[in-house]
């Protein structure tokens, strides 16, 4: 939600969550007025059907691509989590997730993330300034590093 401030620029509002029902799907929705105008803000989020990750795993969203953030975004949220000092299982955990959520956006096969797979002008961005980061392999390096990391934390 922090990532698509509101039309004002501002990107934090206090918020509100509710559970409700739409078809055979949950919808968590988020409402709040943004800080800065005051317009309403709304995010609605499709719960997966998966079981709720093992205590103290971060998981985003099930096996197919996000509808949120584009794989540019995901990347952003991974960078910030994972330069915070001192690293903590939780950060890491989110990046080692994001990771995760970036893959998804590969076919099998794909050596890297398909370029329209990239929907927003900040993960546009992030891509633009090292499209290497999005090969296969060096996803898969740096998730294999955060598993490493991560075993290291008590």
């Amino acid at each position: 939600m922090d990532l698509h401030p509101c039309e004002c620029g501002e990107g934090s509002f206090e918020r509100a969550s509710s559970l409700v029902a739409s078809g055979d799907d949950l919808i968590r929705v988020y409402r709040g007025s943004c800080e800065r105008c005051g317009k309403g803000r709304e995010f609605r989020f499709r719960l997966p059907e998966l079981p709720l990750p093992a205590a103290g795993e971060v998981e985003f969203g099930d096996d197919r691509p996000s509808e949120l953030l584009d794989p540019g975004e995901w990347m952003h949220v991974a960078d910030e989590h994972a330069r915070r000092e001192p690293a903590t299982r939780r950060d890491l955990g989110i990046a080692r997730a994001a990771m995760f959520e970036i893959l998804k956006f590969m076919a099998p096969g794909d050596e890297a993330v398909p370029e329209e797979a990239f929907t927003s002008a900040r993960g546009r961005q992030v891509r633009d300034a090292e499209p290497g980061r999005f090969r296969r392999a060096r996803l898969e390096a740096v998730l294999g590093t955060y598993d490493e990391l991560l075993s290291g934390i008590g």
